[in-house]
């Protein structure tokens, strides 16, 4: 049993993050999970449960938060108009397939490999925060069809994997696609909901090892980070709109592509056992 020093340092970390990644969800969209997956990573090692499917509750304890800040981020949105209804009906369906989807091969993997895919399209979500461009143009409205098809369920697939909302695919796929960044920002939101629903509904059937999973652990979702991140996140998302609608994000977006560039990196180094 963790002592409890221990114990009270992981508490203070989990509340910062927990604030941090509230902020995040609200002002860029990104989605606090980006966050919290390696926060949980790191806390549960810490103290000691660093078993082969320690990734497999690390994803579903942030998809759990996701759902609560998720579903405050659109509130606060659409107070303010900015959420577009028809892109998430038309897109949800086949977001909450690729969620499904995405637990199906979560459950299948050792921690190890999903280290290394949250490192790797780490990378690839800070290059683009990083050094993509507001003109970049796959077209002048968001696709339908067959393109409809194929891109929602690898949205919901991808987040998943990587134990995160819809902002950080959704917001860039949304851009690409012409529309207005606050108004992507706010209905990627959404997307984090559709996402993270049956996410952790998949998540919770899990079976993880009762030796190598916390104190008040649900399948594979921890309800103590749960709740202390939850605190947190219900009073600084709204911050964090608060602070988009008032601001250009796109100096900060820059400081926050190196540090998740480095986070990703960071646990692709473990991955790789170097």
């Amino acid at each position: 049993m963790p002592d409890t020093m221990l114990l009270v340092q992981m508490l203070v970390m989990l509340l910062v993050i927990g604030g941090f990644a509230g902020v995040l969800a609200g002002l860029l969209g990104v989605g606090g999970g980006i966050v919290l997956v390696p926060a949980f990573f790191y806390a549960f090692q810490t103290l000691g449960y660093d078993g082969p499917q320690l990734m497999q509750m690390c994803l579903a304890t942030s998809l759990a938060t996701i759902i609560v800040t998720s579903v405050r981020s659109v509130l606060s949105h659409n107070k303010k108009g900015a959420v577009d209804w028809s892109i998430l009906r038309s897109w949800g369906p086949g977001i909450a397939v690729g969620a499904v989807l995405g637990v199906l091969v979560a459950a299948s993997l050792k921690s190890v490999a999903l280290q290394a895919l949250f490192g790797v399209l780490g990378i690839v979500i800070g290059a683009y925060l990083g050094l993509g461009k507001a003109e970049w143009r796959l077209g002048q409205a968001m696709p339908g069809g067959l393109r409809r098809a194929a891109l929602s369920p690898m949205v919901g697939f991808l987040s998943v994997l990587m134990g995160i909302g819809g902002g950080s695919f959704g917001v860039p796929l949304m851009s690409l696609y012409n529309t207005p960044i606050h108004r992507a920002v706010a209905t990627a939101a959404g997307f984090g909901v559709i996402i993270a629903v049956p996410g952790v509904l998949g998540f919770l059937l899990i079976e993880i090892d009762p030796s190598q999973r916390p104190p008040l652990t649900i399948g594979a979702v921890n309800l103590v980070a749960f709740g202390i991140v939850i605190c947190m996140t219900l009073i600084t998302t709204p911050w964090g709109v608060k602070l988009a609608h008032a601001m250009d994000p796109k100096p900060l977006k820059r400081v926050f592509a190196v540090f998740l560039t480095l986070v990703a990196l960071n646990m692709l180094r473990k991955a790789l056992g170097w």
